[in-house]
């Protein structure tokens, strides 16, 4: 009697924290990263999130390797999309104050 009470129970247990888990790895992770395309493509900037970041910390005077570059781009989609537009924008300026400096 009890295990017709138990096995279901179990059952409904793991498809929920499977369904959880596809969706926390899989499924948020995808969604995250068109939000971020969308909103680079709304705003006019052709480069990609990982090229944002790797000429941002270049210009920050530090080098990271291609496995940091992955782990920032997934935390700054996950948690902070609008760095990618802060970065770029900072990028931006660095170019245009170092243009002007050079013609003066």
């Amino acid at each position: 009697m009890a295990s017709v009470l138990v096995i279901p129970i179990i059952v409904v247990t793991i498809v929920g924290l499977l369904g959880y888990l596809i969706y926390k790895f899989l499924v948020y992770d995808i969604i995250c990263k068109r939000n971020v395309s969308q909103t680079l493509k709304r705003y006019d900037i052709i480069e990609t999130p990982s090229q944002i970041i790797k000429e941002y910390h270049r210009s920050q005077g530090k080098r990271l390797s291609d496995r940091e570059i992955q782990n920032l781009e997934k935390h700054y989609r996950q948690n902070e999309p609008d760095e990618f537009l802060s970065m770029y924008d900072s990028i931006r300026d660095r170019s245009k104050n170092s243009g002007r400096e050079d013609s003066l």
